[in-house]
């Protein structure tokens, strides 16, 4: 096993099955914008989403899948041709992970990849754990999903973020005012109804303790793109506020919880989640760039 990725996983605890493996997650996600930095990647492509935000600005909540949007419209893009590059980055550090691209069943600008390999295979190499290893059947699979756009909306801004393990590397990701409009997007517009996002609640309270001022022409643009908003005019502060209200009323407080609790280090920041939480909030600390 390379220092390098002894060095990333002495910063977790790692006494359970469970957080050996949310480890060796994190860790894969970092080596794999790693090996992605080594390709053209990243001058056609840009990182958002939470997990940009835990690895960039240290958001403090696990983050399942990695998405990636193109810079501009690109039918011809295929994640294809990175996923070898992928595997040998990782391979260079001892993760035994294949790559595939998941198969569309249906017309879509978003393209989807997968990285997986053998859960105890890893902790057994990387964790020095003995089997049988409680909690973690035989075929159990080390998985980690990537996504990328290539229909992207418009209005969005980057900025380039450096990191220097598992070795030094570069990424192109969204700012943290385009970043939050993705998040406003997936807060308001979200098929929720089913199960409701509480990493999406989770997130909006991280934006707003930040102080993050909220690319609202961003969010217009993606709101446009899904069919969410189809005025004549510019969305305005006060139209958002309408709608956060409305569904800050129809947000089920419970499954939100229930839904982030496994993903945070501490559940009491919970507590208050409410109706009156979230507008209270939103009206005291929501800012427009």
């Amino acid at each position: 096993m390379r220092s390098e990725i002894e060095s990333m996983l002495r910063t977790y605890e790692t006494a359970s099955s469970h957080q050996a493996i949310h480890a060796l997650k994190e860790v894969l996600q970092e080596v794999t914008l790693n090996a992605l930095s080594t390709t053209d990647f990243f001058d056609h492509a840009t990182f958002y989403g939470g997990t940009a935000l835990r690895i960039f600005h240290g958001l403090d909540r696990f983050s399942e899948d990695m998405d990636f949007s193109l810079i501009h419209t690109d039918a011809s893009f295929s994640m294809q041709n990175y996923l070898e590059s992928m595997e040998e980055g990782l391979q260079s550090y001892g993760f035994h992970m294949k790559a595939s691209l998941k198969e569309k069943r249906k017309s879509s600008a978003v393209q989807s990849a997968f990285l997986k390999g053998d859960t105890i295979q890893h902790l057994i190499e990387f964790m020095a754990m003995e089997v049988p290893i409680s909690g973690v059947p035989n075929n159990a699979k080390l998985s980690i999903k990537l996504e990328i756009d290539t229909q992207p909306p418009e209005g969005a801004t980057y900025e380039r973020r450096i990191r220097l393990l598992p070795s030094p590397y570069s990424v192109l990701l969204y700012d943290l005012p385009s970043l939050f409009a993705g998040k406003m997007h997936a807060l308001l517009c979200r098929n929720w109804q089913n199960r409701e996002k509480g990493r999406d609640f989770y997130d909006y309270v991280w934006y707003l303790q930040q102080g993050v001022q909220l690319n609202i022409t961003h969010l217009e643009q993606r709101m446009r793109q899904s069919g969410h908003y189809q005025g004549k005019s510019k969305l305005t502060k006060d139209e958002l506020l309408i709608l956060l209200e409305h569904r800050f009323n129809r947000a089920d407080f419970p499954l939100i919880k229930q839904d982030v609790m496994p993903f945070i280090p501490n559940p009491k920041t919970l507590e208050l989640y409410s109706k009156e939480f979230f507008t209270s909030i939103t009206t005291q600390y929501l800012t427009i760039k």
